[in-house]
């Protein structure tokens, strides 16, 4: 497994990366509003950071404009893909001729129908299914994995913002599409998947860039990763929030049947939502706490650790902490959600929590 990273001095006194731009995600759970505030407690020292639940790939980003090398993971596809085009990818970006390719007529139609079967009437008209079809079958013949990447992280992105809420955990997407309030709200629900993709593309392709390191980015259980990481200085962690928020393969479970194009699936409920479930080990009260445990382990030799948290979470901030503390010295940073952002762990009054481990 590769992990020859190389390491240079901080450059966070320069803020030299500091004027590029994440693209804004839409994801439940994003550090992208905390991102200020979980960057205070980064050591400037540091060289290299492990952003091990990665998700929307906001906080590794981060780490990246600050100069540090970054190894990023993610057990979903989908989220591990932003990882591969903006945290480890340095310069490929789509031209005009690589969205000509994508935008072309499906390569295979009888392979790349998935969309169409499955999803046609549910989240998108017949139209767009077979658009997205097409585009699919056309991914794999960019000439290499970083654009490629870049595709799959700009037409996911494409599809929350074509979906009412952001997410594919409810069966309402048309019905809402029809009303002329909503739409006048929000008018990416009447437009063409097509050209949402071609106004976000100019904003991945500006995130992309150099920092000088070799950043690297993971589809993997972290739990499985770890053993092999040798150099890092910081581990970050951003667990599901178990019994906290609402289930985050529920609500994108589209992007990740679209990113793997499943065809061996059972795909169950109102919302054809892929069965079984991909297991991360960290998403019921059966088997958080050992996973836990196996975590703080298997991080030992990582001198500082961020974890964030909520204290709406199984286990408790305390039992969290009890677990902790035979590695590390502990200290817990609270900030209160003013406003609710979906699920009963960022309700107004619930608190987000960073959780400081230090030798």
């Amino acid at each position: 497994m590769r992990n020859n990273i190389a390491l240079q001095p901080s450059l966070f006194e320069d803020y030299k990366f500091m004027d590029i731009q994440f693209p804004k995600p839409q994801y439940l759970g994003a550090k992208y509003i905390h991102s200020e505030w979980i960057a205070q407690h980064i050591p400037e020292d540091s060289n290299v950071i492990l952003d091990a639940f990665s998700g929307s790939q906001s906080i590794g980003f981060l780490c990246k404009k600050m100069g540090k090398a970054v190894i990023s993971n993610d057990f979903l596809s989908f989220n591990s893909k932003i990882g591969k085009a903006l945290i480890e990818n340095k310069n490929e970006i789509l031209t005009p001729d690589d969205i000509d390719i994508l935008f072309s007529p499906n390569s295979d139609p009888e392979k790349f129908n998935l969309m169409e079967r499955l999803f046609t009437d549910l989240f998108f008209v017949r139209e767009e299914t077979k658009f997205l079809d097409a585009f699919r079958s056309n991914v794999d013949i960019l000439e290499n994995e970083y654009k490629r990447a870049l595709a799959f992280s700009v037409i996911n992105r494409a599809m929350t913002r074509k979906v009412t809420m952001g997410h594919f955990a409810h069966t309402q997407a048309l019905v809402y599409a029809s009303n002329p309030e909503r739409v006048k709200r929000n008018r990416s629900l009447i437009r063409p998947i097509k050209d949402i993709f071609l106004d976000l593309v100019i904003e991945y392709n500006n995130a992309v860039f150099d920092n000088g390191t070799d950043c690297i980015a993971y589809n993997e259980n972290i739990l499985d990763l770890l053993p092999s990481i040798s150099d890092a200085d910081v581990a970050y962690f951003d667990p599901p929030y178990c019994d906290s928020h609402a289930d985050y393969q529920g609500f994108y479970h589209l992007l990740e049947t679209y990113t793997n194009y499943w065809k061996d699936k059972e795909f169950v409920n109102g919302t054809k939502r892929y069965s079984p479930k991909k297991d991360s080990g960290f998403e019921t009260k059966r088997e958080i706490i050992d996973s836990f445990k196996r975590l703080f382990k298997l991080s030992e030799n990582i001198p500082y650790w961020l974890i964030s948290y909520n204290d709406r979470s199984y286990p408790s901030i305390d039992t969290l902490v009890e677990l902790i503390s035979p590695y590390r010295n502990v200290d817990v940073k609270r900030k209160i959600y003013q406003f609710g952002r979906g699920g009963k762990g960022s309700v107004a009054g619930s608190s987000e929590i960073l959780i400081i481990c230090k030798p």
